[in-house]
């Protein structure tokens, strides 16, 4: 749903998933996109984690799945996200993920764009993959902002939904929400003041301790930190 899930999920599907081509691609890589799409058109396999801005108008060939992670702010954009694959005479799939409040948007969709839908079965014997993504935001601060940014960017992006009466952010599960971002602790914003989460434990962890890989960020940042002091 935003530029910053793409970034933090792309990233963290690097680390995950070996031996797949993973790209990214967003509203805000103006100059980059057409390079990145052109590249991803010409590879016989891979992955594209990507925002509304691939939903319509690009033809990539042979897209097996569309996985749609968040659930489309329009109906209109549901439709054409799923349109991205079985095209020209091809086959392929289309997956949205809901959660079990989120329900009555198969009926919406049913009702609005005619798009008769089928529940797939959670999958069994699912890997715990949190952990290693937790592991990699306590090594490198990149990741650990990467993922307080995509958390803020998911809770806002839901507050403005097209169907808040199916997407009520006040029966958001703000703990299981965390967890699932693998976030090392809960993020100072307005959604959240005056909420207590006993669901979700913090790392002990200071995660001012936390540096970036990268040495000259690093570097950058203790400079302003000795600023600060």
């Amino acid at each position: 749903s935003t530029c910053a899930c793409v970034e933090y999920y792309g990233k963290a599907l690097e680390s995950l998933i070996k031996q797949v081509k993973i790209m990214c691609i967003h509203g805000k890589m103006k100059h980059k996109r057409n390079k990145i799409f052109t590249e991803f058109r010409k590879l016989p396999g891979g992955i594209l984690v990507c925002t509304d801005v691939m939903a319509r108008g690009i033809d990539i060939p042979e897209v097996h799945w569309v996985l749609q992670y968040d659930p489309p702010s329009s109906a209109s954009a549901f439709v054409h996200r799923c349109g991205r694959t079985a095209r020209i005479g091809n086959v392929g799939s289309a997956l949205v993920f809901l959660l079990p409040m989120e329900e009555s948007y198969i009926n919406f969709l049913s009702i609005n764009q005619k798009c008769p839908m089928q529940e797939m079965k959670p999958q069994t014997n699912v890997l715990d993959l949190l952990p290693k993504l937790k592991s990699m935001a306590l090594a490198d601060r990149a990741v650990f902002e990467k993922g307080m940014k995509a958390f803020v960017s998911f809770v806002q992006a839901y507050a403005k939904h097209e169907c808040n009466l199916i997407f009520r952010i006040k029966d958001l599960d703000f703990a299981s929400l965390a967890r699932g971002f693998a976030l090392l602790k809960m993020p100072k914003m307005p959604e959240l003041r005056g909420k207590c989460f006993p669901d979700f434990t913090p790392v002990t962890v200071n995660t001012d301790s936390i540096s970036y890989k990268d040495k000259n960020r690093e570097k950058q940042r203790q400079k302003k930190l000795e600023e600060q002091r």
